[in-house]
């Protein structure tokens, strides 16, 4: 897929104000500081469309941004930053749970994994709860290019057998980094086949 135009459309808190043109929205979400924003930035070949910070918990609002006048990325608020107060992290989590169960529009959601880390248990814990809400989702592994190939490979592997610890078979798997590109076209890929589906 060729990305000719990429624009930030939107910023709010409550999905039933997002936009309401019925078209295919890929979501993003992950830890703090996972990568989120440059990853979007590199999908869209925008360097700025996505705010990136060194701040972790930056994002704090749904955005939308729409490719190519046709489908939409979905910047999610990062989860599990500790540094909020608790009411924030409740407010945040009713958030991004209110768009995830409610929005018809969402086609999938790109749950990003910093590669370096082993399973994380509030990323276990979000994922089974998206299996059990049968929300549909991928895991995108970020930041491979601070790993050596064979260092990139032994931690995707070890997350997978985790994950197979409570999953009969795993969701689509992206391998990425936002520096040098890897896995754009993969994903791109992917979600050019899901925009053919019916809303």
């Amino acid at each position: 897929m060729i990305i000719n135009t990429a624009r930030f459309v939107i910023s709010n808190s409550d999905p039933e104000k997002c936009p309401s043109d019925r078209r295919h929205e890929y979501a993003f979400i992950g830890r703090s500081n996972v990568g989120k924003s440059s990853l979007i930035n590199m999908l869209t070949g925008r360097k700025d469309l996505a705010k990136t910070s060194s701040t972790p918990g930056k994002t704090m609002l749904i955005n939308h941004f729409l490719v190519n006048d046709s489908w939409y990325i979905v910047d999610l608020p990062g989860y599990g930053y500790a540094q909020r107060s608790k009411a924030d992290r409740l407010l945040l989590e009713k958030m991004i749970k209110n768009y995830i169960q409610t929005r018809e529009e969402m086609t999938n959601l790109f749950v990003l994994v910093d590669s370096r880390h082993k399973p994380q248990k509030i990323d276990l814990e979000f994922m089974s709860w998206l299996g059990e809400n049968g929300v549909p989702f991928s895991i995108v592994f970020t930041k491979l290019d601070k790993l050596s190939p064979t260092a990139g490979k032994k931690q995707i592997a070890v997350y997978c057998e985790t994950l197979l610890e409570q999953w009969d078979e795993l969701p689509p798997i992206f391998r990425t980094s936002s520096e040098d590109r890897r896995g754009r076209d993969a994903i791109l890929d992917y979600i050019e086949e899901m925009n053919q589906l019916p809303l």
